[in-house]
């Protein structure tokens, strides 16, 4: 069974600068919505696989994010961790239509402030 999906207005891409996060608080963690230089917008649990370092906080290069506290990288899209290393941080769907941005949260997720 498919769970339905909440889309809820988290911004505008132009308010986040390239290359640059914005956090989005739920009430189950932190959610970073990521703008590239390429002004492709993603949504990544906002927390490292490796020891909970805060991903919004971490250098954006290309469609990866790189963990401020191990420099551990996180692909954006998948939210898979770049080889050696192993894990996910998990990732959230994201729309963005006339410059907005929609996160896409499942029932019991929806954002408590942003």
């Amino acid at each position: 069974m498919k769970e339905d999906i909440t889309w809820i207005e988290v911004g505008r891409v132009a308010d986040i600068p390239p290359a640059g996060a914005r956090v989005v608080k739920t009430k189950h963690g932190d959610i970073a919505v990521f703008r590239t230089a390429d002004d492709d917008v993603f949504a990544v649990r906002d927390r490292c696989p490796h020891a909970g370092g805060p991903l919004s906080q971490g250098i954006v290069h290309g469609a990866r994010v790189t963990c401020p506290l191990h420099n551990w990288v996180i692909d954006l899209a998948s939210g898979e961790a770049a080889g050696p290393d192993e894990g996910c941080a998990g990732t959230f769907p994201v729309q963005v239509e006339d410059g907005l941005i929609r996160l896409g949260l499942r029932p019991g997720q929806l954002a408590a402030a942003s």
